[in-house]
């Protein structure tokens, strides 16, 4: 029996600080211990034949299973970190190498003169990274803990990674991509939108943002015209103005882009017609085509960034994409799983000509060779086992409940504040009385615990989107929506 004073111990500071606190919810505690073990013997916080405590000792100032830090120092000391003396207890292993702190003393290159781009001096868009610490997120391109298909997920990675498995995708591939995600984009994903393609005309990407920085390096030169939408894309606009110095603004309206002399100006042009970022309004059949007729007319490739097309649940007959209206071989087709899925999955795809797939293919190479495979396979599975289908219609409900119940509070809640949606999208769209600057009212709502989204990034000039501000529901759950909204109105009739 473990005595009392023998429980009344504390561990001394060396120890407190190795091991802090270990988050109940997070990790298993076997790994959390492993790795903070770890990280205390690379940084020489633990140096080498340090004693480490019992796993009685441990265990008992942690509050935690004997069981459970045996495990983690036992597969340590397989490893090679720790060793074990008989009758004397656990040690650390001595590092082979000492670092040479004369690094130290090296002085520092002027950088900031030898930078050919300051990209960093470009309007970003920011969002905390702490953000789910805030209890009214309404922020786009985040997505719900709650909603992620977790127990579905691991069942997909573990199918991907059985022994079998990993010998097909741990090589190299060079520049190819998962021959099984391919298949199922082709089969159950892109028809969705109306696409159907060869294999040889598709390219995975890491997320959309990949996907468009590559299209851009492809297509756009010094002297090409670059079309971007005003409200726009910020990311896009900051791609474009890297790569020339002849961005058109184009025009936009409640449908989307204006095929107008603007638009016509250009050779190339990135355009939103699923959802219009950031205004959220859907191209209507008959915009689309004169888009297209336009573009033909004026030898104009279109980019089609479609970054959230399959959450379109409220219409029965969704639209076709430009890519599937595309008679002429002209609509390069982007398109991500990030905001339908999981940002931090990181996989997007290009559908494109078979020659502009080939030149993309050889780009990503050069930058990365290829997207990581074990997550492209993993996915796939989670295709495959019908469990994406199973998971949009889960999400779509979740979306359209928070639309409606948006829908119905803004207008009492913010009665001077006029707001849209377009058919299917993840947010809304919201200008406030003039009186309001958007960026001053997302400041003071953040000191309140809420987090939207100023629309002046999204505007070539600042100042014409000093009213806008977008706010998503795809992050918050659906129960804090009408007390954020509250909490929101009031702010907004402080002014």
């Amino acid at each position: 029996m473990v005595s009392l004073r023998f429980l009344q111990q504390q561990p001394d500071p060396t120890w407190q600080h190795v091991f802090g606190s270990l988050d109940r919810n997070g990790q298993a505690l076997n790994t959390q211990l492993r790795r903070k073990l770890v990280h205390a013997i690379e940084t020489g916080l633990l140096t080498g034949n340090t004693r480490l405590p019992s796993s009685r000792e441990l265990s008992i100032w942690l509050g935690i299973a004997r069981n459970t830090v045996t495990a983690a120092y036992q597969q340590l000391i397989d490893e090679g970190f720790l060793a074990s003396r008989p009758r004397r207890g656990i040690f650390v292993v001595p590092k082979a190498i000492v670092p040479d702190e004369t690094q130290h003393a090296i002085g520092s290159l002027d950088w900031t003169s030898r930078f050919a781009t300051r990209a960093s001096r470009m309007p970003q868009i920011t969002k905390p990274r702490d953000w789910q610490s805030y209890p009214y997120p309404f922020l786009s391109g985040q997505f719900d803990p709650a909603l992620f298909p977790t127990n579905n997920w691991r069942e997909s990675v573990r199918a991907a990674t059985s022994v079998q498995e990993i010998q097909t995708w741990a090589g190299d591939q060079i520049d190819d991509d998962d021959a099984d995600l391919i298949e199922q984009l082709r089969l159950q994903v892109l028809p969705r939108r109306g696409i159907f393609t060869p294999p040889d005309e598709l390219l995975i990407t890491l997320g959309s943002q990949q996907a468009l920085a590559l299209i851009m390096q492809l297509l756009a030169g010094p002297e090409t015209t670059v079309g971007v939408e005003d409200p726009g894309y910020t990311d896009v606009r900051n791609m474009a103005l890297l790569a020339t110095d002849r961005v058109q603004r184009l025009t936009v309206d409640e449908d989307g882009v204006v095929p107008d002399a603007a638009f016509a100006a250009c050779r190339v042009a990135f355009v939103t017609p699923g959802h219009q970022c950031p205004t959220t309004g859907v191209m209507p059949l008959e915009r689309r085509h004169r888009l297209l007729d336009a573009a033909e007319q004026h030898d104009i490739v279109l980019v089609e960034d479609d970054y959230d097309a399959d959450l379109s649940i409220e219409s029965d007959s969704a639209l076709p994409s430009l890519k599937a209206l595309d008679r002429t071989g002209r609509v390069v087709y982007v398109g991500s799983f990030s905001k339908v899925f999981a940002p931090g999955l990181r996989i997007g795809y290009v559908v494109a000509p078979r020659a502009v797939v080939e030149e993309l293919r050889v780009l990503r190479r050069l930058m990365l060779r290829h997207p990581p495979t074990n997550n492209q396979r993993a996915l796939a599975t989670f295709i495959a086992l019908g469990h994406y289908r199973h998971h949009l219609g889960r999400v779509g409900a979740t979306m359209l409940e928070r639309a409606r119940l948006i829908a119905k509070l803004l207008p009492e809640v913010m009665p001077t504040t006029a707001f849209r949606r377009g058919e299917g999208a993840t947010s809304f769209w919201l200008e406030t009385p003039p009186q309001v600057d958007a960026r001053v009212l997302a400041a003071q709502a953040k000191t309140r615990g809420i987090l939207i989204e100023p629309g002046d990034m999204f505007f070539s000039d600042p100042a014409a989107g000093r009213r806008f501000f977008r706010l998503g529901f795809g992050a918050i759950s659906t129960h804090r929506i009408e007390p954020g909204l509250r909490r929101l109105g009031r702010i907004v009739d402080e002014y």
